[in-house]
């Protein structure tokens, strides 16, 4: 288990510096102007997998889930604002940090899943 919330950890904070890189000026989402996409944005969600992945370490089941919540929406609302903006969804950091997402996604489900039978088992 202690492997796997280090992956998971490990994928926040690859998110992280994608969010950080951005909010820099160092990687530019596909063809996003500065009024788009302020880099108070980025630092904002940086911070915010910085702190989520720290909070896998909790290894609390509650805090998982709301994380995986949390998640599944920023992924959804990614798609759903920008759809029709394939160098957008395409650009590097819009494909590095949703793969980041997708990955630590599936961990957090198998962690909420396992974590919920180990109980069962007791």
């Amino acid at each position: 288990m202690k492997a796997t919330l280090l992956g998971l950890l490990t994928l926040a904070l690859l998110a992280a510096l994608v969010y950080f890189l951005m909010g820099a000026g160092v990687l530019q989402a596909g063809d996003l102007q500065a009024d788009e996409a302020p880099a108070g944005i980025a630092y904002f969600a940086g911070v915010c997998y910085v702190v989520g992945g720290l909070l896998i370490l909790a290894r609390k089941r509650w805090l998982w889930v709301i994380g995986a919540v949390i998640n599944a929406l920023v992924i959804v609302m990614f798609i759903a604002a920008y759809a029709a903006r394939p160098a957008v969804l395409f650009s590097l950091p819009g494909l590095a940090t949703k793969a980041a997402q997708i990955l630590l996604e599936m961990g957090l489900v198998y962690l909420i899943v396992t974590h919920k039978q180990k109980e069962a088992v007791k």
